[in-house]
């Protein structure tokens, strides 16, 4: 029992501290450095959006709006639309704006194929609907591939809070700036194991289509590039604006997609658990491990809570964590001002690690495309963006 309780605990305690700071170490004794410099390379922006009405219009305008000079084309995808999208998108006659109608919903990554191979760019953005990229960004993103070693890079996502609970506060703040922290270091030492798919790029020459139905897409194309030699890379000038969930159900429903997610990407692409990934220390280290830990923190509750019957010792250690998960979880369901606040990063816990059994559960028994199991939503970002050449920001 005893054993037990210590080598979960040491699980955990490697899962979020020991790796982070395996990684920080690497990333400052040992990082590599690649080059940035000025590129005139031609960009087509790639967008799939199912039954995004209110915010298409905005949307389009602000990606044209971008470096005309770089950008050669915006192709949208609508996948399978029934709330006038797609109209709209027909409506809306703009220079280097190409649109594809799907009229059936086939999901984002079949969506995206077919705007893939419609694009003539030398290298693709991949955006969302929700995102505002901050003027300059897109220059700052594209000067990465001066470096012929690097393959794919991504941006510094900025997240808006207002108007948030604690709980979904606490994950779209500290735990994202935690988690991007972390991809920083892997990318200072080689390459993160995913990126924000929201505003990330790509050499088309090196992109290959994604499998019908994967979820995460934002992981399997950096993955598939590193498979080939290349880099992935983040650059934090290039920032970009987003909302995520307002409330703590719509951020647990978000992350238990993303995390079915993760075991869908190794059931569909299984070489990314092989030697030919190159960042497979960091993949189970970083996205394996946080798929145990909730097993490896119900172990130390139960243990602590058996041992604890016949030793003052572990009586105490098994009601101290029986107080805290109790508390995470009246944090969630009171708003007192007070316990809300002061709980809200346990409660931030307690939501990601039920996500993650919950993801397996929706990974193993749902029926039919794993993509239907969530579709994205929140506010519109409402952070002004201070836009050149005299345009609003939208």
């Amino acid at each position: 029992m005893k054993a037990l309780f210590w080598i979960s605990l040491a699980g955990i305690v490697y899962t979020y501290v020991g790796y982070p700071l395996v990684m920080f170490l690497l990333a400052r004794f040992f990082s590599r450095p690649w080059k940035r410099a000025d590129t005139a390379a031609s960009v087509s922006i790639v967008m799939a959006v199912h039954n995004g009405a209110q915010r298409i219009q905005a949307q389009v305008e602000h990606l044209l709006w971008l470096e005309p000079e770089l950008v050669r084309e915006v192709i949208i995808v609508s996948d399978g639309s029934n709330d006038g999208t797609a109209e709209m998108l027909n409506d809306l006659q703009r220079s280097r704006l190409q649109t594809i109608i799907l009229p059936e919903q086939v999901g984002k990554a079949a969506a995206l194929n077919h705007a893939i191979a419609h694009a003539t760019g030398e290298i693709l953005l991949f955006i969302d609907i929700r995102p505002k990229v901050v003027p300059g960004a897109l220059q700052k993103l594209l000067s990465n591939f001066a470096d012929p070693s690097v393959g794919c890079v991504a941006g510094e996502l900025i997240l808006n809070t207002d108007g948030h609970d604690a709980a979904a506060s606490a994950v779209s703040g500290v735990y994202w700036k935690y988690e991007q922290w972390i991809r920083n270091c892997e990318a200072a030492w080689d390459s993160p194991v995913g990126v924000y798919g929201g505003f990330y790029a790509a050499r088309r020459s090196l992109v290959q289509p994604f499998p019908e139905g994967i979820i995460l897409d934002d992981m399997f194309q950096p993955l598939s590039i590193l498979r080939k030699g290349y880099r992935s890379v983040l650059d934090r000038s290039a920032i970009v604006i987003d909302t995520w969930p307002g409330k703590v159900s719509g951020e647990f429903q978000r992350k238990v997609r993303t995390l079915a997610g993760n075991y869908q990407l190794f059931s569909l692409a299984p070489w990314t658990l092989s030697s030919h990934n190159r960042v497979l220390f960091q993949l189970i280290s970083h996205k394996l491990m946080r798929l145990v830990v909730p097993y490896l923190f119900l172990c130390m509750l139960l243990t602590a809570t058996v041992l604890g019957i016949h030793s003052l010792e572990w009586r105490v250690v098994a009601v101290a964590q029986w107080a805290f998960w109790l508390a995470a979880a009246v944090s969630l369901k009171t708003k007192l001002p007070l316990i809300h606040r002061l709980a809200s990063a346990a409660s931030a816990l307690l939501v990601l690690n039920i996500a993650a059994v919950a993801g397996f559960y929706k990974f193993i028994f749902t029926s039919g495309p794993l993509w239907k199991i969530w579709s994205p939503g929140g506010q519109v970002p409402t952070t002004a963006i201070p836009l050149e050449r005299g345009r609003e920001s939208v």
